[in-house]
């Protein structure tokens, strides 16, 4: 234990950047990388806000709502947005709303997915 003390104070000793040259050393000796711990040690509102901007990469689409006198369009539009979607498998999800169309899709998908389903008279949100 007395070696770690000294070991300890010798580090305390150390400049900031003499320091840094100790990390990039360590991290060649040992093949690690320090930049795991660095992001445990953050605080905790910056650890919140990490997986926020994660989860903003997929968005889901979902068909609120359809007027009567749109649903034709409306289900068209669905089995274009959704591959391989039969007509009736189309038929009941614009029936059912509100309903997720897609799922865990990239901002572009979903936002042509938006722009289409609204053309045809949809009302849609992404979440």
């Amino acid at each position: 234990m007395a070696d770690i003390n000294n070991i300890v104070e010798e580090l305390s000793k150390l400049t900031v950047l003499e320091a840094a040259d100790l990390v990039k050393a360590l991290e060649t000796k040992w093949g690690v990388t320090a930049a795991a711990p660095v992001a445990a040690a953050a605080p905790a509102g910056a650890a919140a806000a990490a997986p926020a901007a994660a989860a903003k990469d997929t968005f889901d689409v979902i068909l609120v709502s359809v007027p009567a006198d749109k649903k034709i369009g409306v289900i068209k539009a669905v089995r274009e947005v959704k591959a391989g979607l039969g007509l009736a498998e189309a038929k009941a999800l614009v029936e059912g709303a509100p309903k997720p169309v897609l799922e865990g899709a990239n901002k572009a998908d979903s936002d042509a997915a938006k722009k289409k389903l609204e053309e045809a008279g949809g009302k849609v949100e992404l979440k």
